[in-house]
């Protein structure tokens, strides 16, 4: 009897009128009609519903194929064929930027150098940029550093004997032999001049 008297007075009491009214309210936000018009075996609509209602910088990091960025995107470790892995945009403290929106089959990119590449849309890329920004700032304190870093030292062909390099022997601090003088050389004979054609000759038609 006490029981039932203290259920009665509890289901009447303004607290569980304001819990039922929530948990309606909650149950009519979260129902199965709400996600009638969603697709969720399509990743890349649920990607870029995400990016659209999200911060950029709250992104920072994920990788994802450059069709589900927006336009003005920063970002690095970025592919050239898909599947490949990250080919561009890798160096300490570099990043690339997406020109125009990713809808057709190729994406405008600019690199770090100022050049506009197209790049596959299927590719996949990293937002952000690259950590350690100072990298090139750094300034090496002894000649043992760089052999540190496994860099071995470059000696000139003119300070060779001609033994070892075409530029080597003469008088004074000439890339000629005397009268016989061809010029700039690699340690192998072959000119390095601009212009000179090293590769297979190209056939006639």
């Amino acid at each position: 009897m006490t029981v039932s008297l203290w259920r009665s007075r509890a289901a009447s009491s303004p607290l569980s009128n304001l819990n039922s009214f929530f948990s309606n309210a909650i149950r009519r936000r979260f129902s199965s009609s709400n996600f009638a018009n969603t697709n969720p075996h399509n990743p890349r609509e649920s990607i870029m519903n995400q990016m659209m209602y999200s911060d950029i910088n709250s992104q920072i990091g994920s990788s994802m194929p450059l069709s589900s960025m927006r336009i003005g995107t920063i970002i690095h470790n970025i592919e050239l064929n898909q599947g490949q892995g990250g080919k561009l945009v890798r160096a300490a403290g570099t990043n690339a930027k997406i020109l125009k929106d990713p809808t057709a089959a190729y994406c405008l990119i600019q690199l770090p150098s100022g050049v506009k590449k197209l790049i596959d849309s299927r590719c996949r890329a990293t937002i952000g940029t690259v950590s350690n920004p100072s990298h090139g700032d750094r300034k090496l304190r002894k000649a043992g550093h760089s052999r540190w870093l496994g860099r071995r030292p470059v000696v000139r062909g003119v300070a060779m004997n001609p033994v070892d390099h075409p530029h080597g022997g003469g008088e004074g601090k000439s890339k000629s032999s005397g009268k016989f003088g061809k010029g700039s050389r690699t340690p192998w004979g072959k000119p390095t001049k601009g212009g000179y054609k090293t590769g297979p000759l190209k056939r006639r038609r």
